[in-house]
């Protein structure tokens, strides 16, 4: 059986278009460091979100040099700290965020970075991001969280190392 020759070119112009959709996706997945978020953030149980240890008084905390945690509430319609508190951390420092609800699914986008998860009740979103350089980055609400979701939004500020004095 002769396969003619444009076939044989159209079929060749498929496979090569095939391998590099997959090199591009695989590219974008692997090598700008996007991944998955898993339950490293472990549960709670969102009816006792302000008794827990971590979420009761929400906030940053040094856990190591230029190392960070934050702990932060997403509820309708503000982030807690983020919204009416800036959540305040030094530059040249690495932040883990956990992140939770106590009512409903909402987003976390921290704008300008590759952070960008569903904040589920129940589940602690776990994610780090390295923060470089003295800036404000907007916090945003991107999944519909009810009739007030259009104003959930928030800030981070990244300060100088030497005017860093403690986080919100």
């Amino acid at each position: 059986m002769e396969i003619h020759r444009f076939e044989k070119l159209w079929l060749a112009a498929g496979i090569l278009l095939i391998v590099g959709f997959i090199a591009t996706v695989t590219y974008g997945a692997v090598g700008e460091g996007v991944a998955m978020v898993n339950d490293d953030g472990g549960t709670i149980d969102p009816t006792k979100v302000s008794e827990d240890a971590n979420f009761s008084d929400p906030g940053v905390e040094q856990v190591g040099p230029h190392e960070y945690e934050a702990h932060i509430v997403a509820q309708q319609f503000l982030f807690k700290p983020g919204t009416s508190t800036p959540i305040r951390v030094p530059a040249n420092s690495t932040v883990t965020f956990y992140v939770t609800s106590s009512d409903v699914v909402h987003g976390f986008n921290i704008v300008g970075t590759n952070v960008n998860t569903m904040v589920i009740p129940g589940q602690v979103a776990k994610m780090k991001v390295r923060f470089e350089e003295p800036r404000e980055y907007g916090i945003v609400c991107n999944e519909y969280c009810g009739a007030g979701h259009h104003t959930m939004a928030g800030t981070i500020e990244v300060v100088p190392e030497d005017d860093y004095e403690g986080g919100a």
